[in-house]
Formats: C-alpha cells, structure tokens, sequence
C-alpha cells in the first residue's frame, strides 16, 4: 500500500473513481435538472486538489503543484458562482 502511495497509483485510481462519478452524474443530470457546468466545475476542483497530491507525492516540481493548486481554486471559485 505505501508503494501505491508513493508511486502515485492510489490517486490515478480515485482519478479514475471521479471519471466514474462524473459519467454517473452527466447520465442522471436531465433527471435531476443539475446543472452540467456545475457537475463540471465541483469535479475539476476535487481532481486538479488530487493531481497537486499525486505531485507532491511524486515529488513534482514546485511549479506544477502551484498550478494544480491555482486550476483548483479557479474551479472552486467557478462553482462557488454558480451556486
């Protein structure tokens, strides 16, 4: 488990979790009246905060976490709008 940790595996795959989540959300989202854009900024704002953890995890550049970051914020900010 600390190999899947430290390699970066464990967040592809909860990466891949979100994917899942977010074709469940956009197949159910005429039902429920959601808004797509919505969807789209709630989910891009968890997975770029899991892409900066994959890159601390890794070891990444400063730079590219700082972005992931700063992605993160913008589509927080995004949703927060929308709601």
């Amino acid at each position: 488990m600390a190999e899947w940790l430290a390699s970066g595996r464990l967040v592809d795959a909860i990466l891949v979790l979100v994917a899942v989540e977010a074709a469940f959300l956009f197949a159910l989202r005429r039902r429920f009246r959601w808004s797509t854009a919505g969807v789209l900024a709630n989910l891009a704002a968890g997975a770029f905060l899991l892409l900066a953890l994959r890159g601390a995890l890794t070891g990444a550049a400063a730079h590219w976490i700082m972005l992931a970051l700063a992605a993160a914020l913008v589509a927080h900010l995004a949703d927060l709008k929308m709601r």
